[in-house]
């Protein structure tokens, strides 16, 4: 394999992942040891969420195939990848908890579900809940009512056994 076609075999897995996930995270990770990256891509792995570094020659060209060019704002320097393809907010938790642990890796930012999003984006989706913990507030706002409604003819029947 020629160094041509195993560079266009780079392009074609990267923009496919791009075009697979729901959220791809930007970080920069000079400074980290190669023991710290392979705890974070252990970490990362066991979530679903792959984990690539990358040339941002390469990431670009594979930004263009996929339709998301505005991801070269953040293709500068040392570049690794995040694809999380399950749920959006995962890739961010767990690259938030892992720079807060180790300064050396930064958040540049990323692409949320077809969304451009800076650092500090990323860091705000970081703290929303995930998709189960989303719903799972969700159901007991909906059971709210139902359950008002039941505690109140509960108290009803109470009061008319007490006056009968």
């Amino acid at each position: 394999m020629s160094n041509r076609e195993a560079k266009a075999a780079v392009v074609s897995d990267i923009s496919g992942k791009l075009g697979r996930s729901k959220s791809t995270i930007v970080a920069d990770y000079r400074g980290l040891t190669v023991a710290e990256i392979t705890d974070l891509r252990k970490s990362l792995r066991e979530a679903g969420v792959d984990f690539r570094v990358v040339k941002n020659t390469l990431a670009s060209r594979a930004a263009a195939e996929s339709n998301v060019s505005e991801l070269d704002a953040y293709l500068k320097g040392p570049t690794a990848i995040a694809f999380g393809y399950e749920d959006p907010v995962t890739p961010a938790k767990l690259l938030n908890v892992f720079a807060a642990a180790h300064k050396a890796l930064e958040i540049k930012g990323g692409l949320v579900e077809g969304r451009l999003v800076d650092a500090s984006g990323v860091e705000e989706l970081a703290k929303l809940p995930s998709r189960e913990g989303m719903l799972s507030m969700l159901l007991g706002v909906l059971q709210a009512p139902v359950r008002n409604l039941a505690y109140a003819i509960k108290q009803v029947a109470e009061q008319q056994e007490v006056q009968g």
